[in-house]
């Protein structure tokens, strides 16, 4: 099997982008870019570091993410399972991008910029919810906004589609990989209560 490992090779087969998909693209939020991203209860953040690159997905009962001004967005970083792969991430290297989706929406808006993160305690509060905070806040600087074309999306029928019946359960899976000592019929009956006690 041949490697594409030319940039030229890759564009020889490819062409050139039309003029629509380049002219999309802001160096801020402008005020229907921002309309549509505060719109989104989801997006997957993707971050790298020394350890690689991690893709999580994030999502809230309202909007994801909270425009600051023309040039930063805020996303509240929710207590999970602890594994703070996104966050270490941050840390070492602050590149990130985020894919934001609304359910019936076939487009798909992208965020390319510089992450941050702060546990600053009027940034925390104003994201409180249901008596709590947010352990930290992840501050983004947008370096560039633009639309995905809804090819993908309507290709997969993302939205008009159930394809989660018999799929294996978590619990399934974590039997599995961990030879049975974790996971099981068990963790998966006990999930709706822990999911229940960390959703804020």
């Amino acid at each position: 099997m041949e490697f594409i490992d030319t940039v030229e090779g890759l564009e020889a087969l490819y062409g050139t982008p039309g003029a629509a998909s380049l002219r999309k693209v802001a160096d801020h939020l402008t005020p229907l870019y921002a309309k549509w991203i505060e719109r989104s209860r989801f997006v997957v953040l993707t971050t790298v570091g020394s350890g690689g690159t991690d893709g999580s997905p994030r999502g809230d009962d309202g909007a994801v993410v909270t425009a600051l001004d023309a040039r930063t967005l805020a996303m509240p970083d929710w207590r999970g399972n602890q594994r703070l792969d996104s966050l270490r991430n941050i840390v070492e290297d602050g590149r990130v991008s985020l894919m934001f989706m609304v359910p019936g929406s076939n487009t798909v808006v992208r965020v390319n910029g510089q992450a941050r993160l702060t546990a600053d305690a009027n940034l925390r509060a104003r994201f409180e919810h249901k008596g709590r905070q947010p352990a930290t806040v992840i501050v983004v600087t947008v370096g560039e906004v633009y639309t995905q074309c809804a090819r993908a999306v309507m290709r997969a029928g993302l939205w008009s589609r159930n394809d989660a019946e018999a799929l294996p359960t978590p619990g399934e899976i974590l039997a599995e990989v961990s030879g049975g000592e974790e996971g099981g019929q068990s963790y998966d009956a006990e999930w709706p209560e822990r999911a229940a006690r960390t959703m804020w």
